[in-house]
């Protein structure tokens, strides 16, 4: 059954979702699908700025994305001061949000005094979340005090759900395809040892366990790897010279 809504920002939403849902792309950047995120969020759910947390595998957070300056340097300083909504708000996997600023200078002395200093008045963090797996916190701030209410929440927290999913699908397929190179790397490589053996089992007359000694021996004697004196035996044939005499 085909759904049809002549709402405009329900139209805005869908197509914000289907988009930050979209990772699986050749050129992915990062950063720029981070940026996507923040404006995002600033225009749908109508706060004044954004600024986003994201942590490596290392489980170091950094600033990838901010809707404005202001916003990027409220969310360094809290960095520089392990400090903040948005990283308390990646420690403890849920909501944080402060409808007050200036009242939380004892909480947060850095980023709150960085926060008004930017003109912003009140924060609200939610987690980058996919069930128990935490990447990072978005954090939307506002000009004047007072707290977002529940629908603009759950909107907000849709983009970051929808962003972290295909974040984590985009993570995924690139460490698939890195072990992919990997082991076709490996089976090459052990395909290249195996011709070399056969060549210079015939060259020199000798077993293929001992072909195989003096290739190691050439490679560790002159500091070398193995594959590229494999390689080296290999584009040999049909030589006078052999490339590891002396060997």
């Amino acid at each position: 059954m085909e759904i049809r809504t002549t709402d405009p920002l329900a139209v805005k939403i869908a197509r914000a979702l289907a988009t930050l849902a979209d990772t699986g792309v050749p050129d992915f950047d990062q950063a720029a699908f981070a940026g996507l995120l923040v404006g995002q969020c600033v225009e749908l759910v109508g706060v004044d700025a954004a600024g986003l947390l994201l942590a490596d595998q290392g489980g170091i957070l950094d600033v990838i994305a901010a809707s404005s300056e202001p916003a990027r340097t409220v969310e360094l300083s809290g960095l520089r001061g392990h400090e903040g909504a948005g990283i308390e708000c990646y420690r403890s996997a849920g909501r944080v949000q402060s409808a007050d600023l200036g009242r939380e200078r004892a909480r947060w002395p850095r980023f709150a005094g960085a926060a008004r200093a930017a003109g912003f008045a009140s924060v609200s963090s939610l987690p980058m979340r996919s069930r128990e797996r935490v990447i990072g916190a978005m954090s939307m701030f506002g000009a004047s005090a007072g707290a977002l209410d529940d629908n603009r929440l759950v909107l907000g927290q849709a983009l970051a759900d929808v962003a972290t999913i295909g974040l984590l699908n985009h993570r995924t397929l690139r460490r698939h395809e890195t072990l992919v190179e990997q082991l076709q790397g490996a089976l090459e490589s052990r395909v290249l040892i195996e011709q070399a053996k056969g060549i210079l089992a015939v060259r020199r007359q000798l077993g293929v366990e001992e072909a195989f000694a003096v290739l190691r021996a050439h490679a560790r004697g002159h500091n070398r790897r193995l594959t590229d004196v494999a390689r080296a035996v290999v584009d040999s044939t049909g030589d006078a010279d052999d490339p590891l005499d002396g060997s």
